[in-house]
């Protein structure tokens, strides 16, 4: 698919909806030529016309429309109906978001709720002038209504959250592009990891003594793989750098059961940790297999039935839709083991292949295996989760998504993940630290960002520079 456009006005939103309507076909930047292509061409005036263009095989439609480039949202809307309509017609399908393609779509109806709109009329915007389904926009709704009731115990002026990235992991999952190394090639370097991270730990301490800390979330990665010693170290440090009077969640990720033992479970206890995650993906061993996840479906169990036995009582699972070769069938039995065990919240993903993932680099080598899903799957999770009174409160959408449809976060009333919800809504300042890891100052409607470096290596040499970082950010 060929994308020619004479200024880079919507771009980007352009680009997005056709990866949604030609999943995995390549998009390329270029003049018309035989085969698909599209052409955006803008004119001068005020409004601004636009003429949009699609050639095929079969033959050319062109569409034009008027822009008022002053309310850009407004524009960016007109111009996405118009080439959703022209892509719609070529390929037969409607995308069950629309033209929606960021990945926070519950912002929309939060938005109009803030400003007093009746659910009629939220309904009606999604359905009618963003053209998402009727089942997606009444989702979309109810997960916002109930994350404005979680977030009235959020101080967004005088609170901040916390991020600790550990980038390791036991092995390096197929589909995974988030910043993890394979802990057997970082062990020797741990301690020095560790001794950065406790340096940003106690200047972000410093710098917000007196601001309320609302929740922490040690994330990576995958932050068990580090030694029970360590993590016990690193979990005091931050214990004793903040005032957690104020603290409404402390989540740890153990993800990896390859990754858990009971001494490591028991190190949690021994510190306010109140929601641990347990990430099967799946509950078939031939699928964990191929993903590279090296553990077993026993393993997800044994980790499951040791971290109840300590008392964790808010256990959070991740399940991932559209991994090679599965299907509604494995998906179902993957559900009646989760249901089985009855976690607190289960987090469901639809399969993202990102071009850093493994599964994309190497795509050619996967070919045999379909990679898809549908509603009716992400229903099936849906109708078995309320079997154990868990209903959706958080959602996100991704590139390269299977079915295009989204990740939804479900769960127990009083189990939610309020950090989940603030990463998402971006309504609260989070103070990320660690390689890879990426802070938000938020003030008001505006989102600032410091990034810290991806590689372990720099990230050790180059800690103070992570810190002149965040200072200016903050300054």
């Amino acid at each position: 698919m060929k994308l020619s456009m004479n200024l880079p006005v919507f771009e980007y939103d352009v680009r997005g909806l056709l990866m949604a309507f030609y999943p995995g076909e390549e998009i390329t930047t270029g003049e018309d030529a035989a085969g698909k292509g599209i052409s955006v061409l803008y004119g001068t005036g005020d409004p601004v016309p636009c003429r949009i263009s699609f050639f095929s095989p079969g033959g050319r439609e062109d569409a034009e429309v008027l822009l008022d480039l002053a309310d850009r949202s407004r524009a960016k809307t007109d111009l996405k109906r118009v080439l959703y309509g022209i892509l719609s017609r070529d390929t037969g399908k409607q995308l069950p978001w629309g033209t929606l393609t960021g990945i926070r779509p519950t912002k929309i109806p939060m938005a109009m709720l803030r400003e007093g709109k009746t659910d009629p009329e939220i309904l009606a915007h999604m359905e009618e002038t963003l053209l998402v389904s009727p089942e997606k926009a009444e989702l979309a709704l109810q997960i916002a209504k109930r994350e404005l009731q979680l977030l009235d115990r959020i101080d967004y002026e005088d609170g901040i959250s916390l991020y600790i990235g550990i980038p390791f992991c036991p092995t390096t999952c197929l589909y995974c592009s988030f910043t993890s190394y394979p802990i057997s090639r970082y062990e020797a370097l741990l301690p020095e990891y560790l001794s950065a991270l406790k340096k940003e730990i106690r200047w972000a301490g410093s710098r917000f003594r007196g601001k309320k800390l609302n929740t922490i979330y040690f994330g990576g990665g995958t932050p068990t793989t580090l030694p029970a010693p360590l993590m016990d170290e690193l979990l005091r440090e931050v214990e004793d750098t903040f005032d957690l009077t104020g603290l409404l969640e402390w989540t740890v990720e153990a993800g990896r059961p390859d990754s858990v033992t009971e001494e490591k479970f028991r190190v949690l206890r021994d510190h306010p940790v109140s929601r641990i995650s347990i990430n099967p993906q799946t509950m078939h061993q031939r699928t964990l297999d191929l993903i590279g996840r090296r553990h077993t479906v026993e393993d997800v169990k044994r980790a499951y039935a040791e971290a109840r036995s300590l008392g964790f009582d808010n256990i959070n699972m991740d399940l991932i839709l559209g991994l090679p070769g599965e299907g509604a069938k494995d998906v179902e039995d993957t559900m009646r083991e989760i249901v089985r065990l009855a976690p607190d919240n289960v987090t469901v993903h639809s399969l993202a292949v990102k071009r850093a993932a493994r599964l994309n680099i190497m795509k050619d080598a996967y070919q045999g295996y379909t990679m898809d899903t549908t509603d009716d799957v992400m229903r099936m999770c849906a109708s078995y989760l309320r079997e154990i009174n868990e209903a959706p409160y958080y959602l996100y959408r991704q590139k390269n998504m299977a079915g295009n449809l989204e990740n939804t976060g479900f769960a127990r009333p009083g189990t939610e993940g309020f950090y989940n919800i603030l990463i998402m809504e971006e309504v609260q300042t989070i103070v990320a630290l660690g390689a890879g890891a990426t802070t938000k100052r938020v003030q008001g409607d505006l989102i600032t960002r410091a990034e810290n470096v991806k590689n372990v290596d720099i990230y050790i040499q180059n800690i103070d520079e992570m810190l002149r970082r965040k200072e200016q950010l903050f300054s």
